[in-house]
């Protein structure tokens, strides 16, 4: 065996533990990856197939030919963190410095990520609602820490107050909470937020608070961010997502606003993890935010198609469970089939055409309740082609 040869090898005692064990392909990767194949309408990514608004991308356009094209500051842009902060004083009536309150990060994932590894030490306990986003629980065991299951049951999915209280110990560091809520389309009200205030008052509970969906509330109701109320807002880190809000989930955009205690925490971490995050792109959403209709219109806008679809869903044998926000509906197929969830996503996919996730892959274990979940943040010719497979079962 020549030189060469040896050094191509890979000695066996290279081989280390993993950090995530139990990580292996999402079942996000193998649906889409099923769809592509068999030609499928993929109602199953939560992301458009419609185009941005042409005006963004002439702003992040100006801001590169105009030489906005080196680092910089490490908490972002000033003009985008001080429009950050006037839009959250709109509308919620939360007033955030945006020198050492706001930080821009590499899209919700990376805000989530750093807030659970600023806070959360070995052994700490951190409370998850679930079904849940599928990178919670990464993070916080990449920081060590221990999850706390609090499960919501269909088809209602109800907040089960006295379960997230009971599940506060003394090592709990932190509660995760989403709303609107992914996968379910669950929004917390007033009330629910008023509860919590009870729940974590007198304690030392942390509170991430992932608000993505944020513009993406129904029926006139309001988005009922932490921030608007100063027992949560003292706690929390409120992520949102450009990304989300304007249909360019592939610029990786968002943002943390938090007090300047957890802000300064947060910022330890975020200086190494990513540094800082593209600088055209955060001139000319600054530039782009400067005029608020694109998200103040986008209940309306996707509103229209969850009507739309939920009209054509009523031609089926599904169950339409309840759409409050963001751009997901659920339904029941228990009048359709007796398969397990991703068992009939897949069939689903293969048989019908039509793309689905199963809501039991956002549990942390099995979890059947014969629901499936539909994005509908697609062009009204992607649902009505959907629709017409559907309504053929």
């Amino acid at each position: 065996m020549n030189a060469t040869h040896e050094l191509t090898q890979t000695p066996a005692e290279l081989s280390f533990p993993s950090r995530l064990p139990h990580v292996g392909t999402t079942i996000f990767t193998v649906m889409s990856a099923l769809a592509t194949q068999k030609g499928a309408v993929n109602l199953g990514q939560g992301f458009p197939d419609f185009d941005c608004d042409p005006r963004i991308v002439d702003a992040v356009a100006h801001a590169m030919r105009d030489g906005h094209n080196q680092y910089p500051p490490m908490a972002g842009a000033a003009p985008l963190r001080q429009a950050i902060a006037a839009k959250i004083d709109s509308l919620y009536g939360r007033q955030y410095d945006a020198d050492r309150e706001i930080t821009v990060t590499a899209g919700a994932t990376q805000a989530l990520l750093t807030a659970i590894l600023c806070c959360v030490h070995p052994g700490d306990e951190v409370i998850v609602i679930e079904p849940m986003y599928d990178s919670y629980v990464p993070s916080i065991e990449l920081a060590g820490g221990k999850p706390v299951f609090v499960s919501l049951e269909a088809p209602d999915y109800a907040l089960p107050f006295d379960k997230i209280a009971a599940a506060i110990t003394p090592k709990t560091r932190l509660l995760m909470i989403n709303t609107p809520h992914n996968p379910t389309g669950r929004v917390w009200r007033e009330a629910d937020m008023r509860k919590l205030e009870e729940i974590v008052s007198g304690t030392n509970v942390l509170i991430v608070s992932d608000e993505v969906y944020e513009h993406m509330v129904y029926d006139s109701a309001p988005h009922e961010s932490v921030s608007r109320y100063p027992e949560l807002a003292k706690r929390s880190f409120v992520v949102s997502s450009f990304g989300k809000t304007f249909h360019v989930t592939g610029w990786k955009i968002g943002y943390v606003a938090a007090p300047t205690a957890l802000t300064a925490e947060f910022r330890k971490v975020h200086q190494f993890n990513v540094f800082t995050v593209n600088t055209p792109m955060q001139v000319g959403l600054a530039q782009y935010l400067g005029d608020p209709a694109p998200y103040m219109n986008l209940p309306a806008f996707y509103q229209k198609k969850r009507d739309f679809f939920r009209a054509g869903l009523a031609n089926t044998r599904f169950k339409m469970l309840p759409c409050d926000g963001t751009y997901f509906q659920c339904v029941d197929y228990a009048g359709i089939s007796d398969l397990p969830e991703a068992e009939f996503a897949q069939w689903l996919t293969s048989e019908i055409g039509v793309a689905a996730i199963p809501v039991s892959a956002f549990y942390h274990e099995s979890h059947e309740s014969g629901v499936v979940r539909f994005c509908f943040a697609k062009k009204e010719e992607t649902l009505q082609l959907a629709l017409d497979r559907l309504a053929k079962l």
